[in-house]
């Protein structure tokens, strides 16, 4: 197992949703930016990270009938598959590293809150935005740190991000739709500043 792997296993095996920074009750800036595309509700749409979001339950309770949710832990997925019950088996659950992740579709919305940020060396940033290149055929929604956010999460490093940033890499098959800031506040009452930019395919 992976030193990435073990620890968000650990994570997700340890601690509730209410324990940890990134859970939001309705994950209400991504279904807004999902809806702005106006794609058909049977658009194939990938949560990256999606661990036990809730965003997956509004988009079901939303009529998207198309939806894949991909975590490295296999733990968070089951949370979330609990949870939902027998609408987790209208959902497709990838466990996978994204930077390993070998796609078997195409996907019309790819959306990432909080993941790419924990991508750290140009390494592992042109591996994903490479994946993302060859297998996003319209828009891809994506959320980090901002330059005014944390530096840390979960205890690891991360890389934080402005629109000229955010925008460049990747700029090479994407063109920016918006940029805009926000704050989340945690379970535990604290501000984290996110930048949240929309793209569509070139």
């Amino acid at each position: 197992m992976s030193e990435d792997k073990s620890h968000w296993e650990n994570v997700y095996s340890t601690k509730n949703p209410d324990q940890v920074s990134w859970t939001q009750k309705t994950p209400q800036t991504s279904l807004d930016l999902i809806q702005s595309f106006e794609l058909q509700k049977d658009a194939r749409i990938i949560d990256i990270g999606g661990g036990d979001s809730n965003l997956v339950d509004h988009l079901l309770d939303l009529g998207y009938t198309n939806i894949s949710v991909l975590d490295i832990s296999e733990k968070a997925l089951e949370k979330a598959k609990n949870r939902l019950g027998e609408k987790a088996d209208k959902v497709k659950w990838i466990v996978s590293d994204i930077i390993e992740f070998k796609p078997e579709e195409t996907y019309d919305i790819w959306h990432d809150r909080a993941v790419f940020h924990f991508l750290t060396t140009e390494k592992q940033i042109s591996r994903y935005t490479e994946i993302a290149e060859e297998n996003v055929a319209n828009f891809i929604v994506l959320g980090t740190f901002s330059t005014d956010g944390p530096l840390k999460c979960s205890g690891l490093e991360i890389k934080q991000y402005d629109e000229l940033s955010l925008t460049t890499a990747f700029e090479k098959s994407f063109k920016k739709i918006k940029c805009f800031t926000e704050d989340h506040i945690t379970p535990f009452d604290t501000v984290q500043n996110f930048i949240f930019c929309s793209f569509e395919k070139v």
